[in-house]
């Protein structure tokens, strides 16, 4: 069965939901897939604030160069990368990915606390806003989370990923990134090898993804046939909804501390993605990602979950997501170590530990 076709789509927010029911889904789609479909309808987060965020980011990629160059991604993991600048897969790939992306970190007061683009600084409270909704709604996933698996207690997750709205918050690595893929005309360099983002897991616990209808190129690795399919921005039943679903995936984090059973599933972007539903494969493309971390402080010990404690995960299977192994870390230390392995040049002078 087709990957694109068979990833759930979960309505977590309609009115009469059994919380329950919908936690077990949740679960289910996260052992199996490590993807799912949340279907917003403006209810979480809305579609106006959507909207904005790209347009925003329509605005920040077209600014000068000399403009972004100012605000170039630093070790804190903020800021504008370039083309070529992050190499997500560097054991396999030639030359770093065909994107621009840019980080941003916490808001104070909704004013970014980082060098920002001059072309987006009237623009700062709507991003803070976007950022608070898009991690409340990761705070609700994590929380059904903790119900899907029977932890005690069921908030185990949240307590560890901190209110955005807090007044003082606890730093962590959380990120909302705006990213633009030049199309594929604009990088005569690349060869049928390349692919535009290289393929990886994500580093932190839940990642929220917005897509625009008509831009193909999102590919996940089957974990059952280990062969590359097309994820679809409007996925079966979803063509008349107001807003494209949101695609949820889970990050390493999770991994770590249900021991491998909710999967951390390796996705890419790719040039020569199969176009679906019309998508289209030679357009530019834009994605916003909210990367959803705990403090960096947060110990990865195993949850308190019986189903956990009980889960044998199949290490010879050699399509287990390394970075589910059992290893005594903190958050920040995870993170650091995916970070120097992406940015090669940029930790190039740091000692190796």
């Amino acid at each position: 069965m087709a990957v694109t076709t068979s990833i759930p789509i979960i309505d977590i927010s309609a009115e009469g939901t059994d919380q329950a029911q919908v936690a077990k889904e949740l679960v289910n789609a996260a052992v199996e897939y490590g993807f799912v479909y949340i279907r917003n309808a403006g209810r979480d987060i809305s579609t106006e604030q959507i909207e904005n965020a790209f347009n925003i980011s329509r605005i920040l990629f077209s600014s000068p160069l000399e403009d972004k160059q100012r605000c170039t991604i630093e070790k804190n993991n903020q800021g504008w990368s370039g083309m070529h600048s992050e190499t997500l897969d560097p054991k396999t790939q030639r030359v770093g990915d065909f994107k621009e992306a840019f980080n941003f970190g916490p808001f104070t007061d909704n004013k970014a606390t980082q060098p920002i683009p001059q072309s987006i600084e009237s623009h700062q409270a709507q991003l803070a806003a976007f950022k608070d909704a898009c991690h409340d709604l990761c705070r609700k996933l994590l929380l059904l989370f903790g119900i899907g698996l029977g932890v005690n207690p069921p908030d185990f997750f949240t307590a560890a990923h901190t209110s955005a709205a807090a007044g003082s918050p606890i730093p962590s690595g959380s990120i909302l990134r705006l990213l633009y893929y030049p199309p594929p005309s604009n990088t005569p360099t690349a060869l049928s090898s390349d692919v535009r983002a290289g393929a990886h897991s994500d580093y932190g616990s839940v990642t929220l993804l917005f897509r625009l209808r008509g831009q193909a190129g999102l590919e996940l690795l089957d974990p059952r046939t280990e062969t590359w399919a097309p994820v679809p921005v409007i996925p079966p039943g979803t063509e008349t909804d107001a807003q494209p679903p949101i695609l949820v995936n889970i990050g390493d984090l999770l991994s770590y501390w249900t021991n491998g059973l909710l999967r951390s599933t390796v996705h890419r972007v790719a040039f020569t993605s199969t176009s679906t539903n019309g998508e289209s494969v030679t357009d530019p493309r834009y994605s916003i990602a909210y990367f959803c971390h705990p403090a960096d402080d947060t110990p990865l010990g195993a949850v308190p979950s019986s189903r956990v404690a009980t889960f044998q995960p199949d290490r010879a299977n050699g399509n287990s997501n390394p970075y589910a192994e059992r290893k005594v870390l903190t958050a920040k230390e995870h993170l650091q170590m995916r970070l120097r392995a992406t940015y090669l040049e940029m930790y190039e002078g740091d000692k190796k530990n």
